[in-house]
C-alpha cells in the first residue's frame, strides 16, 4: 500500500515538473518573438490612405464633383474671355489630379519601403496609370471650346515618352511634346506657368497640391495664405482630394527632412494629432 502510494505520489510530481517545463518554455517562445512584434513598419501608416483612393465612393464622388465644377466654371470663363486676344488655356497637373497613382503607392506597402525615384520610374514606364473619374470627359470637353491643355507636372523630363504613351492611351487631348512642361532643374512651377502665359491666357488651374496654383503655395506659411485666396477655390483653382502623399506629409510634417527613421516618422506623425484631455 505504502508502495502504491510512493509511485503516486512520484507520477504527480513528474507531471508538475512537466506542466512547469512547458510553461516556460512557451514564455521564453513568446520573450524570443517580442522584438519583431515592436518593430516600426515602414508603410504600415499609408494603408488606409491608399485603400480609401482605390475603393472608396467617396473618393470617386469628389472627383467627380471637382470636374463637374471645373466644367460650370468653364463654360463661363469661356463666354467671358471670347476676345481677349490670346487662346484660352487650362493647366493640370498629371498625378492624382489627371492620372490615378494608387498601384504605385500600394506597390511600396508591399514592398515596406519609402519612396524611391527608381521605382516611381519603373512604374511610368509600364504606362498603366488610369484617369481619375471624370477626367477624360472634362478635358475633351474643354478641347470641344477651343480651350488648350497644358500638362504641368513633376514628372521628370525623361518620363515624357511614358507619360504621353499612358495619356494617348485614354485619348486626352493635346497630347504633344509642346503641351508638357515637365520638372528639369527645379520643382517649383511658376517658371513653367510664366512660359505659358507668354502666350495663352489661363483661365484655370488643376492640381491636388495648393502648389499646383500659385508659387506662395511653396512655403511653409500656406495655411495662412490659404484664407486669402479661399475664394478662388471652386472657380479658377480646382482642387483634388489625395490623402496618400504630399506637401503635408513632407513638408509640414517632416519639414522637408527625408532621412528621420521609421521609428521617428511614427512618433511624429502621433504628436502631430489634435486630441482632447
Amino acid at each position: 500500500m505504502k508502495k502504491n502510494s510512493l509511485k503516486l505520489i512520484t507520477l504527480i510530481i513528474i507531471l508538475i515538473n512537466l506542466v512547469i517545463s512547458g510553461c516556460t518554455q512557451k514564455q521564453e517562445n513568446k520573450t524570443q518573438k517580442e522584438p519583431i512584434s515592436n518593430k516600426i513598419s515602414v508603410r504600415e501608416h499609408s494603408v488606409l490612405s491608399v485603400i480609401w483612393q482605390q475603393k472608396s465612393s467617396e473618393y470617386k464622388g469628389l472627383c467627380y464633383q471637382a470636374y463637374n465644377i471645373a466644367t460650370l466654371q468653364l463654360e463661363k470663363f469661356v463666354a467671358e474671355n471670347k476676345n481677349n486676344g490670346k487662346p484660352l488655356a487650362i493647366v493640370t497637373d498629371i498625378d492624382e489630379t489627371v492620372l490615378d497613382n494608387s498601384p504605385f503607392n500600394g506597390r511600396l506597402i508591399e514592398l515596406d519601403e519609402d519612396y524611391s525615384k527608381e521605382l516611381w520610374k519603373e512604374w511610368g514606364k509600364q504606362e498603366n496609370a488610369k484617369p481619375l473619374p471624370g477626367a477624360q470627359e472634362f478635358f475633351k470637353f474643354a478641347a470641344s471650346q477651343g480651350v488648350e491643355v497644358f500638362y504641368i507636372s513633376n514628372r521628370t523630363v525623361d518620363q515624357l515618352p511614358e507619360t504621353i504613351t499612358n495619356l494617348k492611351k485614354y485619348n486626352f487631348p493635346f497630347i504633344d511634346s509642346s503641351h508638357f512642361l515637365l520638372k528639369d532643374e527645379t520643382s517649383k512651377k511658376q517658371p513653367r506657368r510664366n512660359k505659358v502665359l507668354e502666350t495663352h491666357n489661363i483661365i484655370m488651374y488643376l492640381g491636388d497640391n495648393l502648389a499646383d496654383f500659385l508659387p506662395e503655395f511653396d512655403e511653409l506659411n500656406r495655411a495662412e495664405y490659404l484664407n486669402e485666396m479661399k475664394d478662388k477655390l471652386g472657380f479658377e483653382f480646382i482642387i483634388f482630394p489625395n490623402v496618400m502623399y504630399g506637401y503635408w506629409e513632407t513638408k509640414t510634417l517632416y519639414n522637408g527632412k527625408y532621412d528621420w527613421s521609421p521609428a521617428q516618422k511614427d512618433s511624429i506623425r502621433k504628436a502631430a494629432i489634435t486630441s482632447f484631455n
